[in-house]
């Protein structure tokens, strides 16, 4: 066999491999994507449905149906789906969590009025009528004792209420007051110390420091820094020259 022969063969052997190569790539994408296919689904009509009802076509289609939360509805009856997420049509893979919010029925609790009450109150309040509390924020609040409640959402007899939950606002009692702290730096430690014992303060630690051009115990740095604020159980620092 000549050379030009050997070398018509030798390319027409790659080309061969090459062919049959491009044709198992586009066996094996073909596949995966007819596998990807395979395991979605369509998202069905679970709103308007009962909870054991949605639970059965979501489990046939290999889905998952977590249950979110439950509100007061006057269009579902109570345990029906009241919204789903993701919403019907949708394609979702198997295996994919479906999230609902189920109805309580319509309204038949009266909101009370929990606030002038103590938490610990207003929580067996809530209970004994059917609610629970949920969200709790404390802030300052003039002219009230601590841990009183002086708001809440949805208000008292609030009519058309979505959720069994009242959320409240509870005081803890009356503002610590704040001062703007002083500049003690390049002072005298004992006029400081006498200042700040004046005004009910106290000096903590006290770290000497070395300053070749300062006298002896010239405070040199403090905590906390000039111009924070600072209330009535601050406590001073200071670094000091010896």
């Amino acid at each position: 066999m000549s050379l030009r022969e050997r070398i018509r063969t030798l390319f027409r052997l790659f080309l061969l491999l090459t062919v049959l190569l491009a044709v198992a790539l586009i066996s094996a994408v073909t596949t995966i994507r007819l596998s990807t296919r395979g395991h979605q689904e369509t998202m069905p009509q679970l709103v308007g449905a009962p909870l054991d009802a949605a639970q059965r076509v979501t489990s046939a289609l290999g889905l998952e149906l977590k249950v979110e939360d439950r509100l007061y509805s006057a269009q579902y009856p109570a345990n029906h789906v009241v919204s789903q997420q993701p919403p019907v049509g949708t394609r979702v893979k198997v295996g994919q969590h479906v999230h609902v919010l189920l109805s309580l029925g319509p309204q038949r609790v009266t909101v009370p009025d929990l606030t002038g009450s103590s938490l610990r109150a207003a929580h067996i309040t809530a209970i004994q009528r059917g609610l629970s509390v949920g969200n709790v924020a404390f802030v300052p609040w003039p002219g009230t004792e601590p841990d009183q409640v002086v708001a809440q959402d949805p208000p008292p007899l609030a009519a058309n209420v979505h959720s069994p939950i009242v959320n409240v606002l509870v005081s803890r009692g009356e503002a610590s007051p704040a001062y703007l702290c002083p500049n003690f730096i390049g002072r005298d430690l004992l006029t400081a110390r006498r200042e700040l014992e004046k005004a009910g303060l106290k000096v903590g630690n006290v770290t000497p420091a070395t300053s070749e051009a300062m006298p002896k115990r010239i405070i040199l740095a403090q905590s906390p820094p000039p111009g924070s604020k600072i209330g009535p159980d601050t406590v001073f620092s200071f670094d000091v020259t010896e």
